[in-house]
């Protein structure tokens, strides 16, 4: 059990029947009237973010979110592979599982899977990748100085922009949280 007043930020629990996560809590004590506690927070399962107030002595059962490293196989359709390292089991999950920051992940790259009492909800992919550029219009000499950008096709077929000095062949690296370039591998 937790209670309102013992929040933190990536605290989890269940209420109402779904699993939420705590993005921010501020602790408020009005100067008439009784304390509460002003809360936004994320539904696991549907990615919804809600702001609710509650009492500090409300209490809610704790959830817990499982989260497991696997690799990422291979798509067949709308199904992605992935693959338990440990036990070699494969698990399909549908495209609408996956988040948008998955079209940088390319075949045997390592993900985490979020799984609540079995059910996995989402995926998240590693925060850093380094991929090959296939496409992106010639660079100048004498371009470098400056912060223009250009777009650039990747290995996995996520388009992303980069600076105008990267040419086809190079292999970046890559923050999947942003989908923004960060540097030359």
């Amino acid at each position: 059990m937790v209670s309102a007043g013992d929040f933190k930020n990536g605290v989890t629990f269940e209420m109402d029947g779904n699993v939420f996560q705590v993005i921010e809590f501020q602790h408020v004590k009005p100067g008439k009237g009784a304390a509460f506690v002003r809360t936004k927070m994320k539904n696991v399962i549907t990615g919804a973010v809600i702001e609710r107030s509650f009492s500090p002595t409300d209490k809610f059962d704790s959830a817990f979110i499982e989260r497991k490293d696997m690799q990422y196989s291979y798509s067949d359709g709308d199904l992605y592979y992935f693959m338990d390292m440990e036990s070699f089991d494969m698990v399909p999950l549908n495209k609408d599982v996956l988040p948008d920051s998955f079209k940088f992940v390319k075949e045997e790259m390592m993900c985490k899977l979020c799984s609540f009492k079995g059910k996995v909800f989402s995926v998240e992919p590693p925060t850093f990748v380094e991929l090959e550029v296939t496409d992106t219009d010639p660079g100048f000499a004498g371009n470098t100085a400056t912060n223009t950008l250009k777009p650039a096709t990747l290995e996995t077929g996520a388009e992303i922009k980069v600076p105008l000095f990267i040419e086809v062949g190079e292999i970046i690296k890559i923050d999947t949280r942003t989908s923004e370039y960060l540097s030359r591998a």
